[in-house]
């Protein structure tokens, strides 16, 4: 079995020149990282999350936080698993009684869900030793400045799909 390591959400990050946002998990207590690249819906449910914005009208993570809370079951930690040709996947594991449910997810869905519901965040060491990523200084001040003002002139009715307004 891959041994899994801790991680902290140390926020999301926009990828220059192409402007992609990366959500940035650190080893908890250590100085390395693992970037995963989300699309800009993602990226903006994660980091409301992140700094506390509830959505006027409950988003699909808040949904299924409350469908989990609604069947007397807790997220217990989300696990990136693995990475295959370039492309994440994780799970949900949640408990329910005196059992564990694994479900299969999307690492950004997974890390979205795990953000609002305060579960524990994991990646397999083989991730990690594949992926990951040494940052001595966290100094993207910048990039973080440059989201936020993408973030800004965006509204949660931006990302809605037409026939949920």
């Amino acid at each position: 079995m891959d041994p899994a390591v801790q991680m902290t959400v140390s926020g999301v990050r926009v990828e220059l020149p192409t402007n992609t946002p990366i959500v940035l998990l650190r080893v908890q207590g250590g100085d390395r990282y693992l970037p995963i690249w989300v699309g800009p819906v993602e990226a903006m449910a994660i980091s409301a999350a992140l700094e506390g914005v509830a959505a006027p009208r409950p988003q699909t993570h808040d949904l299924l936080a409350s469908v989990i809370s609604a069947m007397d079951a807790t997220l217990e930690r989300v696990v990136v698993t693995e990475l295959h040709e370039n492309v994440y996947f994780a799970e949900l594991v949640l408990t329910h009684g005196e059992g564990e449910i694994i479900v299969s997810s999307r690492p950004s869905d997974a890390i979205a869900l795990a953000v609002r519901t305060g579960a524990s965040v994991y990646a397999h060491q083989s991730v990690l030793d594949q992926a990951g990523i040494e940052i001595q200084d966290e100094s993207t001040d910048d990039e973080v400045e440059r989201f936020r003002e993408m973030l800004e002139d965006m509204t949660v009715e931006d990302f809605l799909d037409p026939g949920d307004q």
